[in-house]
């Protein structure tokens, strides 16, 4: 298990006091390694895990030729440029088991979607473009076919012996459908991730608490619970833990004993006080970081005993959006995942965008279609830190990319869509 400072020693320019958004993820890459522990999941308690063992085609699929469609199976070496051809139909080919009879030269199956080709037929005219031909037969048109059209290949999808899945990926609905297609009814699964969450500050109120002068509601045990819930990890909600050192210690002592990730908000930028920084630096192996970032520049990263701390600022934005920067990314490689983060996407600034180089910026975004089908995007609004109803009216974040400045209207950005994570 790599130090902070072993880590650290490994970035070329590493200063905490103005780390890059990509020096983070660059630094947490190399800190986070996934947890132990493997476990078996059926298919329909796999959805969301992450697969800890390659899977290796037990069987075919499909496991025999068979029809892409409804229609009649033949020899396609009998078709002939520029002439029809005529055949005789001789039997009924069904899905679900192989037909007995045998095909001669100008004779074919009627063929149903999915039935095993005969043998020695290798291609199907679609139903509706086959013609009758007196009483049992049928014609085909001319230049309407090529030899081995609308046949499935045994092993076109999946071929016996090969590599199905590889371990660290994240099973979604379409991985879960070809393992099942495998006939396996379980497979191997890294464990969920724990993860302890808690919020700080005496100017914090659970619900169900009156309002008083000076305080306000948390909302970020709420989000962060969502988030988690989201990535499939297991959450132990710990509340709202006020300023005081011996309930902070005790709250980080319990979440470490408990979680392999520790997610904190408030208490980590400079001069604040309350007692949460030196709580974590007396129990842990942390760093308090200032990223070029907005909004959320403080951030602090490390351990406590064996867990993963991620120290989040106190702003509602700002923690989702330090969350789906840097977090997130982090709690998928603990988890074992080895997907690639999604792809930002390109879109039309609507409107022009002041921008300082020399940090990233995240502004909340509203990716629409334009009249001409292109992608554009519109900031909505306040981009204050604390303005949480700008997170529910946008789809999308923004990306602002360290060395950029001024976007102008017109001008392509970079968008983090929110699909799938919030």
């Amino acid at each position: 298990m790599k130090t902070l400072a072993e880590v650290a020693a490994q970035l070329q320019g590493y200063d905490p006091q103005a780390l890059s958004a990509d020096a983070v993820n660059d630094f947490l890459a190399r800190l986070v390694e996934p947890v132990a522990g493997i476990e078996q999941a059926g298919v329909f308690e796999a959805l969301g895990r992450v697969l800890a063992e390659d899977i290796v085609s037990p069987l075919s699929v499909p496991p025999h030729d068979n029809s892409a469609m409804d229609g009649y199976a033949f020899d396609g070496a009998q078709l002939q440029a520029g002439a029809p051809l005529t055949l005789e139909v001789v039997g009924t080919a069904l899905a679900g088991k192989a037909w007995q009879g045998s095909v001669g030269a100008g004779q074919c199956v009627k063929i149903m979607t999915g039935a095993i080709m005969p043998a020695g037929l290798d291609t199907v005219v679609p139903q509706e473009f086959a013609q009758p031909a007196g009483e049992a037969g049928i014609r085909i048109p001319p230049n309407l076919l090529e030899p081995g059209d609308n046949r499935r290949l045994a092993g076109e999808d999946l071929m016996r012996g090969r590599p199905a899945l590889a371990r660290g990926a994240r099973l979604g609905p379409a991985e879960c459908g070809l393992i099942a297609s495998l006939g396996l009814q379980a497979v191997a699964v890294h464990r969920r991730l724990r993860v302890a969450y808690f919020s700080t500050g005496d100017e914090i109120l659970s619900l169900g608490e009156p309002p008083r002068e000076g305080a306000v509601y948390d909302s970020n045990r709420y989000t962060v619970f969502g988030l988690l819930t989201r990535l499939g990890c297991e959450v132990i909600d710990m509340g709202v833990v006020r300023d005081d050192p011996s309930l902070l210690e005790a709250a980080f002592r319990d979440a470490a004993a408990k979680a392999d990730a520790i997610i904190t908000s408030g208490g980590v930028s400079v001069g604040e006080a309350d007692y949460t920084r030196a709580m974590m630096k007396k129990l842990g192996d942390v760093a308090f970081w200032r990223i070029a970032m907005r909004p959320g520049r403080p951030m602090a990263v490390g351990r406590i005993g064996d867990s993963v701390l991620f120290g989040l600022p106190g702003n509602p934005v700002a923690v989702m959006v330090t969350f789906l920067a840097f977090v997130r990314p982090a709690l998928l490689r603990l988890m074992g995942s080895t997907e690639n983060p999604p792809p930002l996407l390109r879109a039309r600034s609507a409107e022009a965008i002041r921008k300082k180089a020399g940090r990233t910026e995240y502004q909340r975004g509203i990716v629409e279609s334009a009249p001409d089908g292109s992608l554009q995007v519109r900031t909505t609004g306040n981009q204050g830190s604390g303005v949480l109803s700008s997170m529910v009216r946008a789809n999308g974040l923004i990306v602002l990319h360290h060395r950029q400045g001024n976007v102008a209207a017109g001008d392509e950005v970079d968008v983090m869509m929110f699909a799938g994570t919030l």
